[in-house]
This record gives C-alpha cells, structure tokens and sequence, in this order.
C-alpha cells in the first residue's frame, strides 16, 4: 500500500535501519572501549544491513561523548557504547554529571564483561587465594594494594575486596598500572587488581603470580585459576560494557538492534577477538541489561560512600 504524501520523508515511512548508525565511543581510539567497538560494529552492520560508524568523543572521563547521545534523537541512529566507568562509577563520583544515567537512556543490550586478576609479588608468602586472606587478617595495616588512581575500577575492586574480607589495607595510587607493575614485582607492593589481558602476560612470563579473578565463575580465558567468589560468596567486580540509545528509544527499533548485537555477539570471530581483548560476551535482553547496570551502580555507590573515595 502507498503511503500518502503527507507520509513521505517522516522516519516511519521506511523499515529501520535505513542509513548508517553512528556508535559514539565516549572514549579515545585505541582503547578497549574503541577496539570492542570496531570489533562488534563489523558484525552488527552486517546484521543490521547498514554500516556502523564508531565515533570518538573522549572527555571528562566519557562523560561528554554519553551526554551527546543523552541528547541525540530517539531515532535509533545514535547510539552509545557505555561502560561501568560512565554508567555505574561516574555517577556515584560526580553527582553533577549533564545526564541521568539511568533516566536519560534507553538500555539495549550489555555486550561483555573485562574482569580483573589478583596479582601478588613471588616473594609473597602465600601460594592461594585463602592463604593470601589468612595472611593478610593476620597482619592488619602491614600489606598494602596498588591502584591506577582514586576512583577507578581498580581502586573500588580493591576496596570492594578489603570489605568482603574483613581486611585492613592501605592504598597506594598510580598514574596507571603499568607504573605499579615494578613495585609489585619488586615486592614493595603487595597487591594489584589489574585487568585480565594486562596483567595474565606477567604472570606466564613468571614475574608475578595469579591468585584469582573477579568474575562471578572462573573465566575460559584464565581456567586455572578460581575466582575469588569461590572464597568470597558473591564477590564480582567487572568492567562492563553495554549497548545504549537515547531515552525515549521506540521499542521496535530497541528490539531491532537488541536481535542484532546478540547475533553479532554469537558469531565465533568475534568472540575469538574479544577474547584477545580480556573481554567475555555477554547479550542478553534490554531488562536484563537495566537490571545488571542498578545492581552494579548500587554496589559501586555503597563502597565510594561507605570508604568516603572521592575521584582525582
């Protein structure tokens, strides 16, 4: 049936997608964040019968590339690959951040979890997850954990873990991990949680050793080794990674794009390439991707205030 003249040019008058889609990386190129997007934009263009343009828009810790899709129209042809920095931490950190995290976005699909691993020196006394808990609720204020600054993930990890375990740790903050990783061979640092495809090359190259990783179960791409979960129940601390839109995002166009990541996620080549990036993928449904980022948001809000972190 023919559409009346009145109709023609508005965005119902033909299937979505119809054009390219513009995926904003709050983040700079070459990052995890910008290589996870160029990973799964191939794939999700393919899907979606039109090309998936990734666009950088660092700044403000990824604020300013999530506040311009806050702000693009509900259209389905902006949208945003968020993380736990811009969606979970950010907001507890900076309660005057230009957007509502939750309010002013549509949740599509969480597409992968980065999970840290617990690194300790080989000097270290202990050989196990437990021996390291032991020791170090043996020796109160005497260990201490490195971090890449106040308020990233490695800090509230690490916070998240003192917490759970009963223990009394003091922090030491880096410019990054790479600078602790010296200290923490060297043994003047006690533990790091750093991030699975940086931190595992160490640890097969014999300088450091690995006693667990912050997954909720043991991730395939480090099976050895047992997630602290296992000593801690209900520890889990990743970076995620989700697929968002502008709020007021029509549902037919959400479910569109929802179908077409979960395809793009189940394809072997790109969960062989997210791999290579320490990253596991997820999918799943828009609710369950609201119901993940509360309870994560939640979670990282309860340590920031309890431990009073205030980011630099």
């Amino acid at each position: 049936m023919l559409l009346p003249p009145c109709c023609w040019g508005h965005p119902w008058a033909q299937a979505y997608p119809s054009k390219p889609i513009r995926l904003v990386v709050p983040f700079p190129a070459g990052g995890a964040t910008d290589i996870f997007a160029r990973t799964l934009s191939q794939k999700l263009g393919e899907k979606l019968g039109v090309a998936v343009v990734v666009e950088n828009r660092p700044g403000a810790g990824g604020t300013i590339g999530s506040d311009l899709v806050a702000k693009a129209p509900a259209d389905g042809y902006t949208l945003l690959l968020a993380t736990s920095s811009t969606h979970s931490i950010g907001p507890a950190l900076n309660p005057k951040m230009p957007y509502d995290a939750v309010r002013d976005f549509t949740p599509i699909c969480h597409v992968g979890n980065a999970p840290s691993i617990m690194l300790v020196p080989n000097s270290s006394p202990a050989k196990t997850l437990k021996e390291w808990v032991d020791y170090a609720r043996k020796n109160p204020g005497r260990l201490n954990y490195a971090s890449s600054g106040n308020g990233t993930i490695v800090q509230l990890t690490a916070e998240l873990f003192k917490s759970q375990a009963g223990l009394f740790l003091v922090h030491i903050p880096y410019k990054g991990t790479a600078l602790a990783i010296p200290d923490l061979v060297s043994g003047k640092v006690d533990v790091l949680f750093d991030s699975l495809p940086t931190g595992l090359p160490h640890v097969r190259d014999g300088r450091l050793r690995a006693l667990a990783v912050t997954s909720a179960q043991r991730t395939p791409m480090a099976p050895d080794l047992p997630a602290v979960a296992e000593l801690l129940p209900g520890f889990e601390s990743n970076t995620w990674f989700g697929l968002y839109g502008p709020k007021g995002l029509p549902a037919d166009v959400t479910a569109r794009v929802n179908t077409a990541v979960n395809q793009a996620l189940a394809d072997a080549d790109v969960k062989e390439r997210l791999a290579r990036l320490g990253i596991e993928g997820v999918g799943g449904t828009p609710a369950q991707f609201a119901q993940m980022a509360a309870l994560d948001a939640a979670k990282w809000k309860k340590i920031i205030t309890e431990r009073k972190i205030v980011a630099e």
